[in-house]
């Protein structure tokens, strides 16, 4: 029997997933410093963009599932990264803001994400490292 190269290893989404391990593996790295996992980063950094998102809000921004951001913003507010404030305009809904530990770190988070962006596409040229991110873009 002649030998068969493995059907998985062309597989488009076996591929993303090897890649994916590898990149958030960077990521938790450079993030370990602050506590953070790649998703509460993620979380923080879109609220330094729009403070005062609610959580469905985030939710929809993030593609987050409500039951993954819940936990996620649980262990910020836990861990002193957020809190929460009533909304004015609802009553029943909560508006997340970043606190003064927040507002502190996140300028050295930035600089971590931008040095993990860069090691993570390390290999490639600006070109196709413009080309990869709207590739990336394209598949959502």
């Amino acid at each position: 029997m002649a030998h068969k190269e493995a059907l998985y290893e062309d597989c488009i989404l076996f591929l993303v997933a090897k890649a994916y391990q590898g990149i958030y593996c960077t990521f938790k790295n450079r993030l370990k410093t602050y506590g953070l996992t790649p998703s509460q980063m993620l979380v923080l950094v879109a609220l330094m963009e729009k403070d005062g998102l609610c959580a469905g809000m985030l939710s929809n921004q993030l593609s987050l599932d409500n039951a993954t951001l819940s936990g996620i913003l649980s262990r910020l507010k836990k861990a002193g990264w957020i809190f929460k404030t009533p909304s004015e305009d609802d009553r029943r809904l909560f508006e997340l803001h970043l606190t003064q530990k927040a507002e502190d770190h996140l300028g050295t988070i930035v600089q971590e994400i931008a040095k993990a962006n860069e090691e993570v596409l390390c290999a490639f040229g600006l070109e196709e490292k413009l080309l990869f991110k709207r590739m990336l873009r394209d598949l959502q």
